[in-house]
């Protein structure tokens, strides 16, 4: 039998919809929240982040900029930017969209980032106050992931999780969030042995290590919660039809188009797990949806605003 597939979109609707109030009465109060986006360079896949998030701020109502350094641009010279932006009032919110160009110290313009204004949860202290389990902006995958789980009534507490990628960005925070509500967890890596055995003992698999279709049914308990975080294109033919041959309609769209975008879970996982997250359509719009929850709740906490006379239903992270 097919799992049951977690609909991302529909999820993150639900959350953006619930926000609108919120931000309709941040305006009545006087307060726009703003948000400023920094994107480096030309990279394709950074410019479809980046502009999927204007959208969503335009969407919703928020004040957003976009700032396009160019490619060659120096550390200090980054760092100036995001120092402006920390002293601007009318920023609530900075994201530096990752890479960053390789001249740059990606690690000293994240720490840059005013902890208040930093709502991809990246700087060291908001780190901390996820380790310690304390209030604080949580990486929006993240808590995108955790907040899908809630929203489907997939229970986590006393599940075993097994996070596969340790990243800063996902793989980290993602297990800590898990712990944080009481799942036993296990991180994988390029390491680990046995990968496949220590996957199968997983109520909640969770792939989020950005290689494609590298999750295959034999990592799966049949059953599990499969979560697949990563979003990968290919364009070789021979590879498509591989993934695909039991997928005719997806081949045919490949076909048309010379490239689809694949998960870190291989398709003919849908037969053996009891639920999983399609690509696109799963993870990727409770990203976008958790920056904008980001952005408010860094808006109320910097200008002192009251708490939501109309609060989202977010039960997972905040």
């Amino acid at each position: 039998m097919a799992a049951h597939i977690l609909n991302g979109t529909e999820i993150g609707q639900q959350i953006r919809d619930e926000l609108r109030q919120q931000i309709q009465e941040l305006k009545q109060a006087g307060v726009t929240p703003g948000l400023a986006a920094v994107l480096v360079g030309d990279n394709p896949a950074s410019q479809i982040y980046v502009r999927n998030k204007i959208r969503a701020c335009e969407d919703l109502g928020l004040y957003s900029e976009r700032l396009t350094p160019p490619a060659t641009i120096t550390t200090d010279d980054l760092l100036a930017v995001v120092g402006e932006l920390n002293r601007r009032p009318q920023i609530d919110a900075i994201l530096v969209q990752l890479p960053l160009p390789r001249q740059v110290d990606t690690r000293r313009v994240l720490l840059a980032v005013d902890p208040a204004k930093d709502v991809d949860g990246f700087h060291p202290m908001n780190v901390g106050a996820l380790v310690a389990n304390r209030p604080g902006l949580r990486p929006c995958t993240p808590a995108g992931v955790m907040e899908l789980l809630a929203r489907s009534g997939i229970e986590i507490k006393g599940r075993r999780a097994v996070v596969i990628g340790r990243s800063d960005i996902v793989g980290k925070p993602l297990a800590l969030l898990l712990l944080h509500q009481h799942a036993t967890v296990t991180i994988c890596h390029s390491r680990t042995q046995d990968l496949p055995a220590v996957a199968r003992t997983a109520d909640l698999l969770l792939a989020a290590m950005g290689r494609a279709a590298f999750v295959t049914p034999d990592f799966v308990q049949p059953g599990a919660t499969v979560i697949d975080v990563g979003i990968n294109r290919i364009n070789d033919p021979a590879t498509a039809e591989q993934l695909f041959a039991g997928y005719p309609q997806r081949l045919e769209e490949f076909r048309r188009k010379g490239s689809a975008l694949v998960g870190d879970v291989h398709p003919d996982v849908a037969e053996v797990a009891g639920a999983l997250t399609p690509v696109p359509g799963g993870v990727g719009p409770l990203t976008i949806a958790m920056l904008m929850v980001n952005t408010v709740q860094a808006t109320r906490q910097r200008r002192g605003q009251p708490a939501p006379a109309h609060p989202s239903k977010l039960a997972a992270v905040r």
